[in-house]
C-alpha cells in the first residue's frame, strides 16, 4: 500500500476529475496566479538588479571606487614640499594594498564657465590622464576628443555634452573659468583663466554629464595654492564590490603615510558612501515593488484557501468514511495540507521557471514587443539607458520561491484544520 497514507489522500483529490466545476475553476486560478506572481516578483526585481548594475557602472565610470583627501586644516600650515613627499608616501602605501589596481591625484574645484552671454557653475577636476586610465573609465565615455589632448600647460578642457550645450560651445572653441580661492587670513581672490574646449564627454548621468570639466592636473593645480595641489587621492579597486571590505585597509594606509595624530586630518571614503542616496533610493523602491507583487501570490493563496473549504464541503463523506475505518483528525489534516502544497507549490515551481526564462531573455523579448506594440519603451530622445537591463541574482530566486512556498503553506492550515475537525456521525447522518 502506498505510504504515507494522508500523502496518497491529498495526491488523489489533487487529480481528482470530478470536483465541481466552480472548485476546478478555483483551482486552475489559484495555481496561474501563484505562478504569475512569481514569475513577476523575479523578471521586475531582475530588471531593476539591472538598472542598478547600469547605474553602478556609469557612476563608477567618472568616479574612483575609493578616495583619500587631505583635510584644509592639515594643508593650512604645510610647507609645499612636505605635502608633496607625505602625498607621494601616501600613494606608495596605498598602491601595496592588495586589491588596489590603481591610484591617481585629482583636483576638483567649484567653478564658472563663461561663454558670453551664458555663465554656468561647473566642476572642473583636474587629472593626470595616464593615472586616470588606472581608476576610472572615462576614455570610454568620450564622445569627441581624447585624454591625450589634456598636456600640461596647454590649458585645454574636456566638457560634459549637457555643460558644452549651455555654454553654446564646441571642440576648437574657448570657454573662460572662473575659480574663487580662499587662503586663511586673506579675502577670496578669483583666479581667472581661459580654456581651450577640446572633446566632449556623455556619462548617461545628468549630474555629470552638465557640469563636469575636466583639465589637467598641472592647469587646474596652478590656480591654487601650492600645498593645495596635493589634497586628493583616488583608487580603484579589483572589485568593486570589495570597497567597503578594503576600506579598514586603505584608513589603516592613512594613518601609517600621515602619522598617527594627523590620521584624523585625511578622509578616506568609499563609491558606496559618496552614492549612498542613489542606491538607498533603489532599494527602497526594489523593497517596495516587491512588496506590491507578493500581493498577487497573496491573492492566489486565498484561491487556494477557498477551493480547499469547498473540497471540504465537497468530501465530507469521504472524511467521515475515512475516519470510521480508523483514519486520525492527523491523517485528514496533511492530507488536505498536502492537496494544497501539490498545487501551490506546482504554480511556484511554474513560477520559478517562467520568471527565469524570460529574465534571461529580456533583451530579446523587448525589441518583439517594441515592434508588436509600436513604439520605444525607452526613447533615446528622452532616456540615456536606452536598453531594458536584466541582471537574475540566485539569492532573489530563492527567497521569491521559498516565501511563496511559505504562503502557499499557511493557505492550507485553516482548511484542513476544517477537515480534521468534522465529525462522522454529522457528516453521514443524511446520507
Amino acid at each position: 500500500m502506498f505510504r504515507p497514507l494522508s500523502l496518497f489522500i491529498g495526491l488523489r483529490y489533487a487529480r481528482a476529475r470530478n470536483h465541481k466545476f466552480f472548485v476546478s475553476f478555483i483551482t486552475w486560478v489559484a495555481l496561474a496566479g501563484i505562478a504569475l506572481g512569481v514569475a513577476a516578483l523575479i523578471v521586475v526585481l531582475s530588471v531593476m538588479n539591472g538598472f542598478g548594475g547600469e547605474l553602478r557602472n556609469r557612476l563608477l565610470s567618472l568616479t574612483a571606487h575609493a578616495r583619500v583627501e587631505w583635510s584644509a586644516a592639515a594643508l593650512a600650515g604645510m610647507p609645499a614640499d612636505e605635502a608633496a613627499s607625505r602625498s607621494a608616501e601616501l600613494a606608495t602605501r596605498l598602491r601595496a594594498i592588495p586589491g588596489v589596481a590603481g591610484v591617481a591625484p585629482v583636483l576638483e574645484l567649484t567653478a564658472l564657465g563663461v561663454h558670453q552671454p551664458d555663465m554656468v557653475p561647473l566642476q572642473l577636476r583636474g587629472i593626470d590622464p595616464g593615472a586616470e586610465a588606472q581608476v576610472t573609465s572615462i576614455a570610454a565615455l568620450l564622445k569627441q576628443g581624447s585624454l591625450a589632448d589634456l598636456v600640461p600647460g596647454s590649458n585645454h578642457v574636456i566638457l560634459g555634452i549637457a555643460l558644452a550645450q549651455q555654454l553654446g560651445v564646441q571642440s576648437g572653441e574657448r570657454v573662460m573659468l572662473l575659480v574663487p580661492v580662499a587662503q586663511p587670513g586673506a579675502p577670496p581672490s578669483p583666479r581667472l583663466r581661459e580654456f581651450t574646449v577640446v572633446g566632449v564627454i556623455e556619462a548617461g548621468l545628468s549630474d555629470h554629464d552638465s557640469t563636469l570639466a575636466l583639465a589637467h592636473l598641472d592647469d587646474v593645480a596652478a590656480l591654487l595654492p601650492p600645498t593645495a595641489r596635493y589634497s586628493t587621492l583616488r583608487l580603484r579597486f579589483n572589485d568593486a564590490l570589495a570597497a567597503p571590505a578594503l576600506m579598514p585597509a586603505v584608513r589603516a594606509a592613512a594613518r601609517a603615510a600621515t602619522g598617527q595624530s594627523a590620521g584624523a586630518d585625511v578622509l578616506v571614503r568609499d563609491w558606496t558612501e559618496d552614492h549612498a542616496s542613489y542606491f538607498r533610493a533603489l532599494r527602497v523602491e526594489k523593497t517596495m515593488m516587491a512588496v506590491l507583487l507578493l500581493l498577487i501570490v497573496g491573492v492566489a493563496a486565498f484561491n487556494i484557501v477557498a477551493m480547499l473549504v469547498m473540497v471540504v464541503n465537497e468530501k465530507r463523506t469521504d472524511i467521515a468514511i475515512l475516519r470510521t475505518l480508523g483514519a486520525s483528525p492527523g491523517t485528514i489534516l496533511r492530507a488536505f495540507i498536502a492537496q494544497g502544497l501539490v498545487i501551490g507549490w506546482l504554480g511556484v515551481g511554474v513560477g520559478v521557471a517562467l520568471g527565469v526564462l524570460v529574465a534571461r531573455n529580456v533583451a530579446r523579448i523587448m525589441p518583439v514587443l517594441e515592434r508588436a506594440l509600436g513604439f520605444r519603451f525607452l526613447d533615446p530622445d528622452t532616456y540615456y539607458i536606452t536598453t531594458v537591463p536584466s541582471i537574475l541574482e540566485r539569492s532573489d530566486v530563492i527567497w521569491i520561491a521559498s516565501l511563496a512556498l511559505a504562503m502557499t503553506l499557511a493557505a492550507t492550515i485553516y482548511p484542513a484544520l476544517r477537515a480534521a475537525a468534522t465529525a462522522p456521525a454529522e457528516a453521514l447522518r443524511y446520507e
